[in-house]
């Protein structure tokens, strides 16, 4: 999609005003029925503004283009300077890698273009694409009615999140911690604390001051590295009170960065006693003795830290780059733009839109710029990813930017979100399509338009490809030394909080709700809906033997007379000759593969609703859903879904119990598979574990 570009650069010897020995100038560039107008600066007669506007082709009305210099008024009409006409027939085009057009000087004209007046300006005009590097920070004509702050928050921009690192805090023992009260023994824990993560151990199980706990408490923390890690050790009193003996503050640059699971040495630090600073000098010299607590601390570079759901992730990589392998290929996505977007807002008594898409995939976050008051915008940006994985997905989603005027606290609002795996993709194809932006709402699913992406995956081996298949999902430190469900959850959502409070501190931010969204924070909460889903899939699983059960049983009670005969005669065939067994099958399940090829998904799978169980859901289910947790529903409402709760885990139950009671043989082989030799032992998961976990399922289509 072509541009038109205007740089305007700066003016010399420009004419001083009539009633003052100086101008406040300022550059007017005029195309048709579009105006954009740079920054005034104030007393100045060599003024520098170094601004770039674009116009888009499509919309140019007019074969000329006006630049105008004028001084700006504190009251009445601006003077007017002098201006440039350019042909627009005349303007070069500037393909990338190009180098960018060299501004010239312009000597300025009359008004009515009766020849020159004092003054020259500095400008470069030129017809370009959005793959222009001047493209991202241009005024651009479909934004014309914003001005001063909210001219930041239309640009597009590239984001990068901060670098995540696991912080392992190992709190092994303490020495000489005495209470405040000499006649007990302590009942004493460790907690820790960086930023607004906070954690503890268990109490000592021993009343000592001497305390021993060997526990591990980990964190998030993020370069560059702004916060401290504080430790106290606390004596608990009673259940509402804990008192604090000692704290130290330490800094995360002294602790050692670990790429593997080799041991880390430990140290002694000395506590402060609390409010040891706030003591008197002269009483400062009766604390001879100092409490200590022994530590093994350090960054964890062989993780991943998840700060997104891991059935949707887009890296994979360890946190140290040391550790990163090559990249095997690159993901083009381009955002060409969206149709049939709903109203979002109110803006002059009628629905408006003010639409921008947001794309994250590993590290990279982008941002379109925002289409004012349109609900077809085109965006025409084009972003490039280096793949290091090909199971892993990148998100897109569109919002409503309210952030144009004055109003900080508004929230920009979600129009909807596609996800698409990369290994659904045909390698070196480029997929032109339309996804629809589904959004489930508390009245039911509403289609808020449709989204339209062109993808390219382009991989440098098909071999390599193949080869990752085998390899583990997750960095090898995940299975060495893996976490607890409960830890994973609590640092993904650290780890969440991080990246949208360092995102919303770029100008201009990547807003929290924005980030929240792309990440699926609330992917964790319970929904009824999600469940029946769910349980349904793993139905669909089992379905293709249920039925082959079924044929066969009707084969066998012969509901079919031909089908038996035909079992019959294809069954004392394959007794007489059983080397025509393996063949016999291998043709069967080619001929059903080759069937099933012509249905084959000609494009990456979008959200299913049906799949979903968003159609026939429950409109007190959906209420359920979208609760607060904790729940602000009446108790009779509470009560009535505790109750539909337990009438589902009795059924569970049932099922559970029917299992356990056919379960011998699996108990039998399973028994037998972790009592085998250290030689097949292994921590890591094996290759057809690996394969199958990486084959695409259909969690991207779930709402």
């Amino acid at each position: 999609m072509f541009y038109l570009y205007v740089r305007v650069v700066k003016a010399k010897d420009l004419p001083p005003g009539t009633l003052t020995s100086s101008c406040d100038p300022y550059v007017e560039v005029k195309l048709g029925n579009y105006k954009g107008r740079t920054k005034h600066i104030e007393k100045k007669l060599n003024p520098e503004w170094n601004q770039v506007f674009a116009f888009s082709k499509d919309r140019i009305q007019s074969s000329i283009l006006e630049v105008f210099v004028k001084d700006k008024e504190m009251l009445g009409r601006d003077d007017y300077l002098g201006r440039v006409i350019f042909d627009l027939n005349e303007v070069p085009t500037r393909v990338p890698p190009d180098s960018p057009l060299a501004p010239q000087w312009y000597r300025l004209e009359d008004r009515r273009g009766d020849g020159k007046v004092r003054g020259d300006i500095m400008l470069a005009v030129w017809m370009g694409t959005q793959a222009d590097e001047a493209f991202s920070d241009a005024w651009h004509a479909d934004a014309a009615s914003v001005y001063g702050e909210g001219v930041f928050n239309i640009r597009s921009k590239v984001y990068v999140s901060p670098k995540l690192w696991y912080l392992r805090v190992n709190a092994i023992e303490a020495q000489d911690v005495i209470p405040s009260d000499r006649n007990r023994l302590p009942e004493l824990f460790v907690k820790g604390q960086v930023g607004n993560q906070v954690l503890r151990t268990r109490i000592c199980p021993t009343r000592t001051t001497t305390p021993v706990w060997n526990e591990d408490l980990v964190f998030v923390a993020a370069e560059p590295f702004e916060e401290q890690l504080t430790i106290t050790v606390e004596d608990h009193l009673h259940p509402t009170k804990d008192e604090v003996l000692g704290k130290i503050t330490l800094p995360m640059t002294l602790f050692e960065k670990r790429l593997d699971h080799r041991p880390v040495h430990s140290r002694w630090f000395n506590l402060e006693k609390y409010g040891f600073g706030m003591l008197e000098a002269d009483r400062r010299k009766e604390l001879k003795f100092s409490s200590r607590i022994h530590l093994r601390i350090c960054l964890e570079g062989g993780y991943h830290v998840m700060d997104e759901s891991t059935m949707y992730m887009s890296d994979q990589r360890p946190t140290a780059r040391q550790l990163w392998k090559q990249p095997i290929g690159i993901l083009e996505v381009g955002i060409l733009g969206a149709q049939g977007l709903l109203p979002m807002k109110m803006k002059d008594s009628r629905g408006s839109t003010d639409a921008y898409c947001v794309a994250k995939y590993s590290q990279k976050w982008v941002r379109t710029r925002t289409i004012l008051d349109t609900f077809s915008p085109k965006w025409n940006e084009q972003y490039t990813w280096e793949v290091y994985d090909p199971c892993t997905v990148i998100t897109l989603g569109v919002f409503d930017n309210c952030h144009l005027g004055s109003n900080a606290a508004a929230r920009d609002s979600r129009i909807g979100k596609v996800r698409i795996r990369l290994s659904t993709l045909e390698a070196n194809r480029i997929y032109t399509h339309s996804y629809p932006l589904l959004v489930l709402h508390p009245h039911g699913v509403k289609k808020m338009g449709e989204l339209q992406l062109a993808v390219r995956f382009t991989t440098l081996s098909l071999a390599n490809i193949f080869h990752i298949y085998g390899q583990p999902l997750l960095p090898k430190m995940h299975y060495l030394h893996p976490f607890t469900v409960n830890q994973v959850d609590n640092l993904r959502y650290q780890a969440m909080n991080i990246v949208a409070t360092r995102l919303g501190r770029a100008e201009p931010p990547l807003r929290k709700e924005v980030v929240e969204y792309m990440l699926d924070v609330d992917s964790h909460m319970w929904s009824m809906r999600r469940s029946k889903a769910n349980f349904f899939r793993i139905m669909s699983l089992f379905s293709g033997m249920i039925t082959m059960g079924q044929w066969f049983n009707q084969v066998c009670h012969w509901k079919n007379p031909i089908s038996s005969v035909l079992v019959h005669i294809l069954f004392l065939i394959l007794i007489w000759y059983p080397e025509l067994m393996l063949p016999t099958l291998f043709l069967y399940m080619f001929f059903i593969g080759l069937w099933n090829y012509r249905f084959r998904p000609r494009n990456p799978p979008h959200m299913d609703t049906k799949l979903s169980w968003a159609e026939a859901v429950h409109p007190d289910e959906l209420d359920e859903e979208f609760d607060t947790f904790p729940t602000s529903r009446s108790h009779d409402v509470v009560r009535m879904r505790y109750d539909r709760l337990r009438s589902v885990a009795g059924r569970i139950q049932t099922v559970v119990g029917d299992i356990a009671t056919q379960a011998r043989v699996v108990a039998l082989v399973t028994g037998l598979y972790y009592l085998r030799h250290p030689r097949f032992r292994s921590k890591l998961p094996s290759v057809p574990s690996n394969f199958f976990k990486r084959l695409p399922a259909r969690t991207d289509s779930m709402l």
